[in-house]
């Protein structure tokens, strides 16, 4: 066997060390996400916890896989986001921003990690409040939270991508909310944040993508957002557009010398990964970015809102679908959640009693369980008037 032929074998789940690297990138963004919630508080400045979500990754990627024989890409995968209230996605300021947190907003992080090109992502909602979150707040954080325990049991091999996207709007519609359109959940691979194999959020006759079975050892981003309003965000200012991903298909030669080094630097400091316009130079990136983006050669992330007064809540997990089920490596503890709606419809209970867990192929003999002992521990609650959630201070 050629080193190309094991090397391409060893991309996969199948081998240990990948494994390894997802559970490491995993390990630390989940550390960063928590980091960043520590450091949301009233009046402290957006930019500054996301530029400490950022440090954080590269640091802590820094300090692994430093004593290995070929040079080991690792760092930030995917920007650190915190998009307030109405805002949706992609919000990650630049260093001039002066914009603050306030007392009772709804912020959804949004942040990533990898290492060896091995992607572990995450997003979660937080409230800038004490106490339980109550109201629509709740209603629209506990359909997100719902949504992707749902998705994670059909996430599996053997399942199809319009399960998925068919039940979430189900669940969200239980709590009177709605998924968000326009979302794409993606196949991971090595170097590859935006896999081909997807799952939409909400099919319509304007968006389709093509029908996928889920298989073993692969690994997918799970991205739920949930809306109070009609879940059709809109860009309003293209100027808060801050991450954008180098377009690898695509060249020119560029006219204007701001943009040509704009351009140079991001082939060399982020030749795949997304990155934040905040790490190049501002009145530079300004210009250069312009032409860049006239001609295809960046691939944008847009800044998209909801109207004002809509609740909108963000979960995002990355999952590995190991031979013996589905393993969630990426999450972080909501805090107490008191929605206004019961959710008994008796599909969305059986599909939060699936199991995470593979059956075991062939016909032994079961062992007999201690007397008390649960078959499975993986059954998940709908969030329902007085959940049992993680509280988190």
């Amino acid at each position: 066997m050629s080193d190309e032929e094991r090397e391409e074998m060893e991309l996969d789940l199948a081998s240990p060390d990948v494994v390894t690297k997802y559970k490491s990138a995993a390990e630390i963004v989940n550390k960063a996400l928590q980091l960043v919630i520590s450091e949301c508080k009233p009046k402290a400045k957006i930019v500054d916890i996301c530029e400490k979500g950022d440090s954080f990754i590269r640091e802590q990627t820094g300090n692994v896989y430093k004593n290995v024989k070929r040079k080991i890409e690792r760092g930030v995968a995917f920007p650190t986001c915190i998009s307030v209230n109405n805002t949706v996605c992609h919000f990650s300021p630049l260093a001039s921003d002066e914009g603050l947190l306030e007392e009772g907003d709804i912020l959804k992080i949004d942040m990533g990690c990898h290492i060896d090109g091995f992607i572990a992502v995450v997003a979660h909602t937080h409230v800038l409040q004490q106490g339980p979150i109550t109201g629509r707040a709740a209603d629209v954080i506990a359909a997100a939270n719902t949504a992707a325990e749902v998705a994670l049991r059909l996430v599996k091999p053997g399942k199809k991508n319009k399960d998925v996207t068919e039940a979430i709007q189900k669940v969200a519609a239980a709590y009177d909310c709605r998924i968000v359109e326009g979302v794409l959940s993606h196949q991971l691979k090595q170097f590859v944040i935006d896999g081909n194999k997807v799952i939409l959020s909400v099919s319509n006759p304007e968006t389709k993508v093509e029908e996928a079975e889920f298989e073993e050892n692969e690994v997918y981003a799970v991205d739920i957002f949930t809306s109070t309003g009609d879940g059709k965000p809109k860009l309003l200012d293209e100027k808060q557009t801050t991450i954008y991903k180098r377009a690898v298909d695509r060249n020119y030669n560029l006219k204007m010398k701001a943009s040509r080094f704009i351009f140079s630097e991001i082939s060399q400091k982020f030749p795949i990964m997304p990155f934040s316009a905040r790490a190049l130079e501002e009145k530079r990136a300004r210009l250069g970015l312009v032409e860049c983006m006239n001609h295809d050669l960046l691939q944008p992330y847009p800044v998209l809102h909801e109207k004002p007064g809509d609740f909108v809540a963000h979960i995002k997990f990355t999952v590995l679908l190991m031979p013996n089920g589905s393993d969630r490596i990426t999450s972080h503890p909501l805090q107490e959640l008191q929605p206004t709606k019961v959710v008994d419809d008796p599909e969305i209970k059986a599909w939060l009693a699936l199991s995470t867990k593979a059956k075991k192929k062939g016909g032994g003999k079961k062992k007999k369980g201690k007397k008390g002992d649960k078959t499975s521990t993986t059954d998940a609650e709908p969030m329902e008037t007085e959940p049992k959630v993680d509280s988190q201070e």
